[in-house]
């Protein structure tokens, strides 16, 4: 968790002790973790979170005191590219979407009673949970616009609405949900408020598990179709203030953009590490690799180039987030964001191709990955919208100069 006072640590041997527990641990079960459903797996990744408990590297976003490492959000971005390299690293360590979001709302803005029903046993990893706020009949790029309410009757809120793409609703104990309680505010971003919702609760309804390419579709790998039908909770449920849901969902938003960059890239060194041995062990004809061919040594070259150019990108904006806070670095955030992702899926596809066709089976990890994080370009943002809004603000002082 991001932190105004951090632990100064010696960040690579820490680094390296991540990797070797992935080498050990998590490398040689990847496909079979991510082919198995999810609880069918879970057994087993719980006792990889003890081995990670009892090794001091279990939430390493987390201060100290709750459990953690207390790692400033550079050094935790560092961390997070380890863990990117197995598609379940951050949930093993507990530092995964959508619960590490949820750990900073509710650290940053929960009451003492929120933070001791709901807070802590996250932190501790005994509960996961989940955050709705897309809705099927609105873009999810534009979320002012959201049909989901909460109206006050009594000492409860009344919560109606649908919401999709709720991720890891499946097995989780609670969401954090976006609806509409100040509908006549004059600000549209000043409208919605966020609540907490206990799963249990009779007006939660999960519809459906969506099928996602690249995903077993269950577990914490869910992307769930939501009801809320006189779903009621009460008032203290509330996080902040009524109509602060916009403000805090930024909050939320702008480390988590750091944390899927940075997995991003571990994701990539992975599936470099992946291109090369494939070029260099495969022969075109007797004593002629493929990795002779300039094609793929272009491939190679410039994958390697975009890699490193990603992490220096993503670093800075850390650092800038860091120093000056989430808004100050907005325009570095919507750039990261795009820029990686293109590479993501461009670093992926090289692979895919220098594999053949053992690249678009299921024996390696690629398909899972070239299938799973198609939607890097579409969740936080869709680039586009991120292009538009870098370049709007931009073009701004230029504006302001004509």
């Amino acid at each position: 968790m991001t932190q105004s006072k951090f632990k100064e640590v010696d960040i690579d041997p820490l680094l390296s002790k991540y990797q070797s527990f992935l080498e050990e641990h998590l490398f040689p079960r990847d496909l079979e973790l991510v082919t198995n459903p999810f609880f069918q797996s879970e057994p087993l990744l719980n006792e990889l979170r003890q081995k990670a408990r009892e090794q001091n590297l279990f939430a390493p976003h987390l201060s100290e005191e709750d459990g953690g490492l207390g790692l400033s959000l550079t050094d935790f971005a560092k961390v997070s590219e380890v863990l990117g390299q197995s598609p379940l690293g951050h949930y093993v360590f507990n530092c995964n979407a959508p619960d590490i979001g949820n750990m900073e709302l509710l650290h940053m803005f929960g009451s003492n009673e929120q933070k001791e029903k709901y807070l802590k046993p996250l932190m501790r990893g005994d509960i996961r949970s989940c955050f709705a706020m897309t809705e099927p009949e609105h873009a999810g790029s534009n979320p002012i616009h959201m049909s989901t309410t909460a109206v006050q009757e009594g000492n409860f809120w009344v919560i109606n609405g649908h919401k999709w793409f709720t991720t890891s609703a499946d097995g989780a104990q609670f969401t954090i949900v976006m609806a509409i309680t100040n509908p006549q505010a004059e600000s549209p971003y000043q409208k919605a408020s966020m609540i907490i919702v206990p799963l249990d609760n009779p007006g939660f309804i999960n519809v459906r598990n969506i099928p996602i390419m690249g995903e077993a579709g269950e577990g914490y790998l869910s992307h769930s179709e939501v009801k809320f039908q006189d779903c009621r909770v009460p008032l203290d449920n509330i996080i902040g203030e009524p109509g602060q849901g916009f403000a805090l969902a930024q909050e939320r938003l702008g480390p988590g953009r750091i944390h899927h960059c940075m997995r991003w890239i571990g994701i990539c060194e992975r599936v470099f590490d992946m291109m090369c041995k494939r070029a260099v062990s495969r022969e075109l004809n007797p004593q002629k690799p493929l990795a002779e061919k300039q094609t793929i040594q272009h491939w190679i070259a410039e994958s390697r180039a975009s890699i490193n150019a990603s992490r220096l990108m993503v670093m800075d904006t850390a650092e800038k987030m860091q120093r000056l806070g989430a808004k100050a670095a907005k325009q570095e955030i919507s750039t990261i964001k795009f820029f990686v992702a293109d590479v993501l899926m461009k670093v992926i596809d090289r692979a895919v191709q220098v594999h053949g066709a053992l690249g678009i089976t299921d024996d390696t990890l690629l398909s899972f990955w070239y299938r799973h994080e198609r939607g890097a370009r579409i969740y936080d943002g869709p680039d586009e919208v991120h292009k538009s809004s870098l370049a709007r603000s931009i073009l701004k002082k230029y504006l302001h100069k004509g």
